[in-house]
């Protein structure tokens, strides 16, 4: 892996990518903050060395380097998920690519649905811890202590001070900011009633298909993170609807502008 990961960053500096300060994972109906940045360069996934490609349609599969509030970020615009067929270590290949090219801090967007039904539709939740049914861990690999301790501790995933700075900026920006528990299922199905009945006996507020692999690879590299989930839909299982996933981009498009301002003003205080 070290070898994969010395041609993929070269090949993005040839191209470009130079010292960037902040790396952003956007999640599923999240795509917008690309508006919000002065582009410098850009490249598809599939043109990048031993990168994985983006197989979900509402996912673009473009690496995005440029000024955002004035710090040098650099973006994935679609992510990788185990359900698409990929390894733990595909899923987290970009984070590793980010860290190496200088990135000191990765923020993480995703979409995901309700537990705590105190949490509505529309609103964001501030990911303070997780938990991994995933069923494996992206340092789970042979020859994993040469890029960071085999042993990596998890006790404050989310860093405490970027968590903190998201609660301040949401308070005064008056935006909904709850702060639970995000699930990281395999899916790509959804959950059944007797799922999330589990799911909130274990203590989540909320669970989605992504995030957690990036985070304790993130952690792996000392590299400080905060991550905020979009609630697209209310998982109540005494009262569950068939799924529309049309209705859960759109709600994701919906709560959007609010994370998107939350990021910006966070990146300023970096």
């Amino acid at each position: 892996m070290i070898k994969y990961i010395e041609e993929t960053t070269e090949f993005l500096r040839e191209k470009g990518f130079e010292n960037p300060e902040i790396g952003i994972i956007l999640g599923t109906g999240l795509g917008r903050l690309i508006n919000e940045i002065e582009i410098i360069k850009e490249v598809s996934y599939n043109h990048i060395p031993n990168f994985p490609t983006a197989t979900v349609e509402f996912h673009k599969g473009k690496l995005i380097y440029g000024k955002l509030e004035g710090k040098n970020v650099m973006v994935m615009q679609g992510r990788f998920h185990l359900y698409e067929g990929y390894t733990l270590q595909d899923v987290t290949y970009p984070v590793r690519i980010m860290h190496k090219l200088g990135i000191k801090t990765l923020l993480v967007s995703n979409a995901s649905g309700a537990i705590n039904l105190n949490f509505k539709k529309g609103e964001l939740m501030l990911i303070d811890d997780h938990i991994n049914l995933q069923g494996g861990s992206p340092l789970a690999f042979k020859g994993v202590e040469q890029l960071g301790s085999r042993f990596t501790d998890m006790s404050a995933p989310y860093n405490p001070d970027i968590n903190a700075k998201l609660q301040s900026i949401a308070k005064d920006h008056d935006i909904d900011l709850h702060k639970g528990v995000y699930a990281s299922v395999v899916g790509p199905q959804l959950e059944t009633r007797a799922e999330y009945r589990y799911l909130k006996i274990i203590g989540a507020d909320a669970v989605g298909m992504s995030t957690v692999p990036e985070v304790i690879v993130a952690n792996h590299l000392d590299l400080p993170v905060g991550a905020v989930s979009v609630l697209t839909d209310e998982c109540d299982p005494d009262n569950l609807k068939p799924i529309n996933i049309d209705e859960i981009i759109a709600m994701a498009g919906k709560a959007e502008p609010k994370m998107i301002l939350l990021f910006k003003e966070l990146i300023k205080s970096l």
